[in-house]
């Protein structure tokens, strides 16, 4: 009966995830930091560490094949962006084109942690999982790990997940020490109004000339594109729909358990994860801190100036880093409105960091 039973093969490891799986239900239900992904996360850890239990079990573990044909297929990430794609706005970008160069900017962290993972001894595709945490990009994040160093995927995942949750107690301080109390109170002009035409040609024009350039980051950009085409062209509702509702909230679900289930006491307690974990969020750190300097920078050369604080929306974490502008915007000046502005770098972000994606795909792969 001991043999059967999963109390007598509990270990101090098991009770350790135990806790970890239930302090990211407790940070999702008590504090609301991404809950639709991190109960699931959570519960994935609680119940992979259940002796006996046989869930990752390869060849017939039902988490086992969550994981392999979800994420080792490569299939759950880019049915993310399709979900993603139509539930995101380009528009603020559209009618602010320099906030695409934001966007772009603030993927200076993931460098920034790509080069210090291989300082510490992390091999090239390693380097490559490690540093694309710093977009704070989960399904990107998860993607690449995937397709180079799939050891790490509970490591970088949950690092990622955990910077995009905890936006709100990271990005501020930095924001406060990077920019003064009268680049808070910048208030931006109107933007113009996006035309339906320029809404729909945009995904179009964008999946080509990306896809051209930095092919390993198609599975990611054409679904991302896809989605948005099918919000945009107003003829395919039903379509628009399902994807950024039915679809995303099913593969929520699997994507959450698939990454909890990889985080076992004999895979995740170890040196290694611990500094997956540092230079996540050194490269996180970066990377707001890349996006508020370029925005001062760049005020040095326009007449219009940019609010510093909507470069730290560089981020790909949508829209909770635009929403930490606004409010820290508001903060500084009750008549500033800085939510717009700063959706426009927030989704440039996204394809940023799906194109660092394909970059170190495409060189590590």
């Amino acid at each position: 009966m001991a043999l059967t039973t999963g109390v007598m093969h509990l270990t101090v490891g098991n009770v350790a995830m135990w806790l970890i799986g239930l302090f990211f239900i407790y940070l999702a239900i008590r504090k609301n930091y991404e809950p639709l992904l991190l109960i699931p996360i959570g519960f994935g850890i609680l119940i992979v560490n259940l002796p006996l239990t046989f869930l990752m079990e390869q060849g017939r573990g039902l988490l086992w094949r969550f994981y392999h044909y979800g994420l080792e297929w490569e299939i759950i990430p880019p049915l993310i962006f399709l979900g993603l794609g139509a539930m995101t706005d380009f528009g603020p970008m559209i009618a602010n084109p320099k906030t695409l160069i934001l966007g772009a900017g603030a993927q200076f962290g993931v460098y920034v942690a790509f080069f210090g993972a291989l300082i510490l001894g992390f091999n090239v595709p390693e380097a490559c999982s490690i540093g694309i945490i710093g977009g704070a990009d989960g399904p990107t994040t998860i993607y690449t790990t995937v397709r180079l160093s799939p050891h790490l995927l509970g490591a970088t995942a949950i690092a990622a997940y955990s910077y995009m949750s905890l936006v709100p107690i990271i990005q501020p301080p930095i924001m406060r020490l990077l920019t003064t109390e009268k680049e808070r109170k910048i208030v931006m002009k109107q933007l113009r109004p996006v035309s339906k035409r320029e809404k729909v040609l945009f995904p179009l024009v964008t999946v080509v000339v990306i896809c051209l350039i930095v092919p390993a980051a198609a599975p990611l950009m054409a679904m991302f594109m896809l989605g948005n085409l099918f919000k945009e062209c107003g003829v395919v509702r039903r379509l628009s729909d399902a994807a950024a509702n039915e679809l995303m909230n099913i593969v929520t679900i699997f994507l959450g358990v698939s990454v909890g289930a990889t985080m076992s006491a004999e895979h995740f307690l170890k040196l290694q994860v611990i500094c997956v974990f540092v230079m996540g969020i050194v490269a996180f750190a970066f990377s707001t801190a890349a996006g508020i300097l370029l925005a001062k920078f760049m005020n040095f050369f326009s007449t219009e100036k940019i609010n510093p604080l909507i470069g730290s929306a560089g981020v790909s974490a949508v829209p909770m880093a635009a929403r930490v502008s606004q409010l820290m915007g508001s903060k500084a000046n009750p008549k500033n409105f800085l939510l717009m502005h700063a959706m426009g770098p927030n989704v440039a972000g996204v394809i940023g960091t799906v194109v660092a994606a394909g970059v170190f795909i495409a060189l590590a792969g």
